[in-house]
């Protein structure tokens, strides 16, 4: 599973401007050894290999990038089978932020080799979601939350407000859809999210579900909730953007899909994560300028609710070097790097401090916009219901993925799906 480790041109241009401040965390160790850590995607956007080098660099060690799938559910199937083989290629892992419930047997507690205090400035949010029976298993490296993005430009040009619920959104949709259309723009839709059957489409379902006052699927204290009539809304009008607002092929759109439609200019709003923000404002981008964001909607008997999301790195139960492992995983989550990260990449800190940071800030003002979202996000039911959790997501994006295509209404669907969910914790989670 190695690849020898290389950085792209792109990389060591991004390296070369990078403050290479030395850390508290890192002493220089007298035998270097070689770490091996699976990132992300690899690309340009990837500054978890350009971490990985500084901390090779100042401390006199090696690293090692593992190649990974860019699908979070091929890279968890991959770790899997890394993990349940006691594979020891794989020193320090970047988890999604619904999978320290289902991984924690194969990983280490990051508080037996880091400082006590080494958790005191994260949200506490996102320490609790790794922390599994007392055990920290991942330290938060950046965190996420579902926006609602929207062309104040065509807003302004109709008469519309941002919308603040989902019937609202659908209305204002529907209207500024059909005048674009009228104006000779055959491609341009009202909405665009990611509807198709992975986790993507949990994340999205969850927000419509939470936020028309449905619950989250799990309680808890691990009581399947979904059977619930406000639920069921929530789905039925999901649907009905299908082929109206939405486009068919939205039953196969992921994050990527759908931000290329918006910064294309064929859409008034975009659901996706915050990364979008600078993508959509940069070079070569058809809508620069004319980006809005704002809280998503909520339905007539509830609040905005964001799915939290983000990725974390852990050290794993079979790496032949834990203490140096955790020492990178603690490198590369410091608020160093974490500063940099955002700033170089515009992802969103899990410390809370550096979202009043001024250099954080004047490089992407929409951070202070979006803290307010990321401390009031709604949690996938990942914890409580542990090695389980798969399967929860699974029927959920599944079902709803059934209702977006038309083969089921949202009460058959949330029926069904809260049956399947009981026989799944029937003897607990």
């Amino acid at each position: 599973m190695k690849t020898s480790f290389h950085l792209s041109p792109a990389h060591h241009r991004l390296l070369a401007g990078l403050l290479l401040g030395g850390s508290t965390l890192i002493a220089q160790n007298a035998l270097a050894a070689e770490i091996a850590i699976a990132c992300g995607a690899g690309d340009t956007s990837d500054y978890c290999p350009i971490a990985a080098q500084q901390w090779a660099e100042q401390t006199g060690n090696t690293v090692k990038v593992v190649s990974t799938p860019n699908s979070p559910t091929e890279k968890l199937s991959l770790y899997q089978q890394l993990l349940g083989s006691e594979s020891s290629d794989v020193d320090v892992l970047m988890v999604d932020i619904v999978w320290p419930g289902m991984l924690d047997d194969h990983l280490v507690d990051l508080s037996e080799y880091l400082p006590d205090d080494i958790a005191d400035d994260f949200f506490p949010a996102l320490i609790d979601n790794n922390t599994i029976d007392d055990r920290l298993v991942a330290m938060p490296w950046y965190t996420d939350a579902g926006v609602l993005y929207y062309r104040k430009d065509l807003l302004a040009k109709y008469g519309h407000e941002v919308p603040e619920t989902w019937q609202e959104l659908t209305d204002t949709a529907t209207d500024i859809q059909a005048a674009e259309r009228e104006a000779g723009n055959d491609d341009f839709w009202g909405f665009s999210f990611q509807g198709r059957a992975y986790e993507g489409l949990t994340c999205n379902a969850l927000e419509w579900v939470a936020s028309h006052g449905g619950g989250t699927l799990v309680d808890a204290k691990g009581e399947v909730t979904i059977d619930n009539p406000r639920a069921a809304a929530a789905l039925d009008l999901a649907a009905s953007w299908i082929g109206t607002i939405s486009p068919e092929g939205a039953l196969n759109h992921t994050e990527e899909e759908t931000r290329g439609i918006f910064q294309s200019g064929n859409a008034l709003f975009l659901r996706n994560w915050p990364y979008v923000w600078s993508l959509s404002n940069g070079d070569g981008s058809e809508v620069a300028g004319k980006v809005g964001m704002a809280p998503l909607p909520h339905g007539p008997e509830g609040e905005s609710k964001a799915t939290l999301g983000g990725w974390n790195f852990a050290v794993s139960r079979y790496s032949e070097h834990p203490a140096l492992a955790a020492e990178l995983v603690a490198f590369i989550t410091s608020q160093e790097q974490q500063k940099a990260h955002a700033v170089q990449m515009g992802r969103n800190p899990t410390i809370e401090s550096l979202y009043q940071d001024e250099q954080v800030l004047a490089s992407n003002p929409s951070m202070s916009d979006i803290y307010e979202t990321l401390t009031n996000g709604v949690a996938r039911p990942a914890t409580v219901t542990g090695d389980a959790y798969a399967r929860v997501s699974n029927a959920f994006f599944n079902h709803t993925h059934r209702v977006l295509s038309g083969e089921l209404d949202g009460a058959t669907a949330v029926r069904q799906l809260g049956r399947e969910l009981e026989r799944l914790g029937r003897r607990g989670w």
